[in-house]
């Protein structure tokens, strides 16, 4: 077992997005130092850390000198080539595996693995080949959804089928990619899990979150989630098992379906901290950043207990139009939480922040937040 990894070291980041800048407040905040690697001058991540080495991620020489920097290295998304990690992990510690990582960057082997667990996944059929869609017919129900299998995120590369006609003419339009296709499972709500699971195998789990989302991309996270218990309980049992079955170390999530017959099904896993764990930085004592701190340095859990009831909303790019958006709206709230990404250029569909509103229950919460949402896109 790795001794653990004290405050005065230094952390190391691949990637230097959102994700990886509420890591390293998170980590800067604990008195560790981080070194970010990104190819972005402006990357909301770099322009905080200790040191941003601007740099690609297979540049080998950047990656040894970020090995020699760091105690340890972790990441803040799913695409970062797998042989970077592997790289990386002759030469220093590195949480996630590479193994773990290579598991969930393609949608087949992703789902395979967790079929292989014996967990429910939607019926789904890799289409590697346009020969491949044929088998479709009377094995995948329609309607279904056809996603490109590797660098999908958002509801980016994914096409709507309600034929087997449909499905060649999604291949074709998303440019003969290696793609899986998935029937479309009757849905009641989406939920997460997040959890933070050690190098000795014991797992933390955050609350049960609903989320709810607007042209693939998350728009709200409610904490607590209106489920039965025997539900939330079974979405735990689930997420802990794709952990433990991965050989995971660090924070991750599990998405799922609930279908509308009250089944759990696994949709994606996601090998570090999620869009719908951003309530967690207000809601709980811990937010799901320092339990990516506390993993990734071999530290005890964090306790993940909810303090108060909480609805996050994503804020993008759509709501700047030609003006800022309204911040007193939000600023004047008491019992809001307002956190924005250092990003540059406000773009439709670009995530840009979140807001966190906390309140004696969700429906209240729910209610204010939808007003505020709406004000802050003014006229």
């Amino acid at each position: 077992m790795n001794s653990q990894i004290l405050p005065g070291a230094t952390l190391g980041m691949l990637g230097g997005g959102q994700l990886g800048r509420m890591f390293t407040v998170a980590a800067q905040t604990m008195g560790y130092k981080v070194v970010v690697l990104d190819p972005d001058t402006n990357s909301p991540a770099g322009i905080i850390a200790d040191q941003h080495i601007c740099a690609a991620y297979d540049d080998q020489q950047a990656l040894s000198e970020m090995a020699d920097l760091c105690a340890a290295v972790t990441t803040e998304f799913e695409n970062i080539p797998a042989q970077t990690l592997a790289f990386l992990e002759q030469k220093t510690t590195v949480r996630p595996s590479s193994k773990a990582l290579a598991q969930t960057q393609n949608r087949n082997v992703e789902k395979q693995f967790i079929a292989s667990l014996g967990i429910a996944t939607a019926p789904f059929l890799p289409i590697r080949s346009r020969d491949d869609i044929a088998q479709a017919d009377g094995t995948i129900g329609f309607p279904a959804i056809l996603k490109v299998a590797t660098f999908g995120y958002d509801g980016k590369g994914q096409v709507p089928c309600d034929s087997l006609d449909d499905v060649y003419i999604a291949f074709d339009a998303l440019g003969e990619k290696e793609c899986v296709l998935e029937q479309r499972i009757k849905l009641d709500r989406e939920v997460s899990v997040v959890l933070a699971r050690s190098e000795t195998g014991s797992v933390t789990n955050f609350p049960v979150a609903e989320n709810v989302h607007i042209n693939g991309i998350l728009h709200s996270t409610t904490v607590p989630a209106s489920v039965s218990s025997e539900q939330s309980e079974k979405a735990i049992q689930m997420a802990n098992q794709i952990a433990q079955g991965l050989g995971y170390i660090g924070t991750m999530a599990v998405e799922f379906f609930v279908s509308t017959d009250g089944d759990i099904i696994a949709n994606e896993i996601a090998p570090r901290p999620h869009n719908s764990g951003h309530y967690t930085l207000d809601a709980c004592r811990t937010s799901q950043f320092e339990q990516q701190v506390r993993m990734l340095c071999g530290l005890p859990s964090g306790d993940c207990d909810l303090v108060t009831p909480v609805i996050m909303i994503n804020i993008l790019g759509d709501v700047w139009g030609n003006t800022q958006p309204n911040w007193d709206s939000l600023l004047t709230e008491p019992n809001v939480k307002l956190h924005l990404y250092g990003k540059q250029e406000a773009r439709v569909g670009r995530k840009m922040g979140h807001f966190n509103v906390l309140a004696a229950d969700t429906a209240s919460a729910m209610a204010q937040a939808d007003r505020l949402f709406d004000a802050l896109q003014g006229e």
